[in-house]
């Protein structure tokens, strides 16, 4: 009679959980990238509406 040590059965499921929690650890990563993207974003985006600020303030102060 063969015997299956109560190790060899715990293995699938802490390899199962070692996938889960890698899989977790991709997605939060990816929101991260996400956000950090976004973020980036909104900064060139006040960047550009400086920029195009102080362009009309000089050509307004030129024309008066």
């Amino acid at each position: 009679m063969s015997t299956i040590s109560t190790r060899s059965l715990e293995m699938p499921y802490l390899y199962h959980d070692l996938v889960n929690d890698r899989i977790q650890t991709l997605h939060r990563e990816a929101e991260e990238q996400r956000l950090v993207s976004r973020i980036r974003r909104v900064q060139r985006a006040r960047r550009k509406a400086q920029q195009a600020n102080d362009r009309l303030s000089r050509i307004l102060r030129e024309a008066f």
